[in-house]
């Protein structure tokens, strides 16, 4: 798997994260405990800092950047789906963010809350918890964020990471 220091920057990785083959890792990057990274991911933590939670999924070709000014922080018990774009945010713990959705600057998504499939949070939203951000730009909905939906996708995603773990082999 590509994980690289960037000059002093070196990702820190718990031993027991799942990080796939296909994915990258760049430099100033914390993932923790029990979380998975999963294929064409990319975290990017060049200009500032990337931190991962434990029992966290950044799932297939998801992109996770920063700024000089602002850290990428995804909290513990997080689903990150698949072609997310998270940029200098923060997503506190037991968050979904779902798939094709973008993040942007200084949006902060409270504990429960879900981003929609395909919604854009624009610069400074926050997201109150157990709310959904739905949409493009994204609306906030009070409220409505299921919990179960939240557990179910971190419970799925760290049991696979075991399966990968043990079962992946490369056969060409």
């Amino acid at each position: 798997m590509p994980i690289y220091a960037l000059g002093s920057q070196v990702p820190q990785i718990a031993d027991d994260a799942y990080i796939h083959p296909d994915a990258v890792i760049i430099g100033s990057v914390t993932i923790g405990s029990e979380s998975s990274v999963w294929p064409g991911a990319v975290l990017r933590g060049d200009e500032g800092e990337i931190r991962v939670g434990d029992r966290s999924s950044v799932q297939d070709n998801s992109v996770l950047h920063t700024t000089p000014e602002v850290p990428t922080v995804v909290g513990d018990r997080c689903v990150i789906g698949h072609i997310v774009h998270l940029e200098a945010c923060t997503i506190h713990d037991d968050v979904l963010v779902g798939n094709g959705a973008i993040v942007l600057h200084r949006v902060v998504v409270n504990p429960w809350s879900i981003v929609a499939a395909n919604s854009v949070v624009l610069n400074d939203t926050i997201v109150p918890e157990g709310s959904i951000a739905v949409g493009s730009p994204a609306v906030v909905k009070q409220g409505r964020a299921r919990r179960e939906l939240i557990a179910e996708g971190v419970e799925a995603y760290v049991v696979r990471s075991r399966r990968f773990r043990d079962d992946l082999r490369r056969i060409d």
